[in-house]
């Protein structure tokens, strides 16, 4: 479809069953989770294990044939924990295994099908060993990980780093700069002196934005009818 043609009463029933689901369903399920969490199609975040925990005003946005999928595990030497913090961003795709802990920074964005791992999951020498090697990974603050990017066990990311489409990060990188293939490297620095927009300039008053956003919708939504809604999906026209 070129165009979204639901009406705005149904956008707004299918935000109060994304709503119920999340309080119903996606809670129970985590450690944590802060106000004001925007969960698109939240029955598409796979959420398997204990210690994984959401701060104020996450989002994550899924899709059908692009879950999100957080998972913890347990095991003999310890136990698996993943931290999103505040104003976080998982795209489509986002991956997170822990075995011993992840923890991504408040205003990082991860951008579709990144993986980010904290073990090996298999001995290198004992390959049926359950777990192998696991070190903690931690993205600070306002980091950018690309399309795609896989960062690995170990890892530390500085603050406002941005990370290249593909890269595979296999050791840690300092604040401020941006790394780039395989294995990832830094190719440029960033300027520290310049001014940084962080998602939580535009999250921070939560009620003001969901006001904004409501009105936008019904501006955008009101030549949709019902009807036109349901012929776009039944017999659907050139230019729908």
């Amino acid at each position: 479809m070129r165009k979204d043609h639901k009406p705005y009463a149904l956008k707004r029933l299918l935000g109060a069953i994304e709503k119920f689901y999340i309080n119903h369903r996606t809670t129970p399920q985590l450690d944590a989770l802060g106000p004001a969490p925007l969960i698109m199609k939240p029955w598409h975040l796979k959420l398997h294990g204990a210690n994984i925990r959401f701060g104020t005003a996450v989002h994550v946005i899924t899709a059908k044939d692009r879950t999100v999928r957080l998972t913890t595990w347990q095991h003999e030497d310890g136990a698996g924990a993943i931290e999103i913090q505040d104003y976080a961003l998982l795209c489509p795709g986002v991956r997170i295994d822990s075995a011993s802990r992840v923890v991504i920074g408040t205003n990082t964005m991860l951008a579709a099908g990144v993986y980010v791992t904290d073990a090996d999951w298999h001995g290198i020498y004992d390959r049926p060993k359950p777990i192998g090697k696991t070190a903690p990974v931690v993205l600070a603050d306002n980091v950018w990980v690309g399309d795609g990017a896989i960062i690995g066990k170990g890892v530390s990311i500085g603050a406002n780093s941005i990370i290249g489409a593909g890269a595979v990060v296999t050791k840690s990188l300092p604040a401020n700069v941006i790394a780039a293939g395989n294995p990832a490297v830094v190719v440029r620095e960033l300027d520290p002196s310049q001014p940084m927009q962080r998602r939580e300039d535009l999250l921070k008053d939560h009620n003001q934005l969901s006001h904004d956003i409501d009105l936008l919708e019904q501006l955008m939504r009101k030549e949709n009818t019902w009807w036109r809604w349901l012929r776009s999906k039944l017999a659907p026209r050139s230019g729908d």
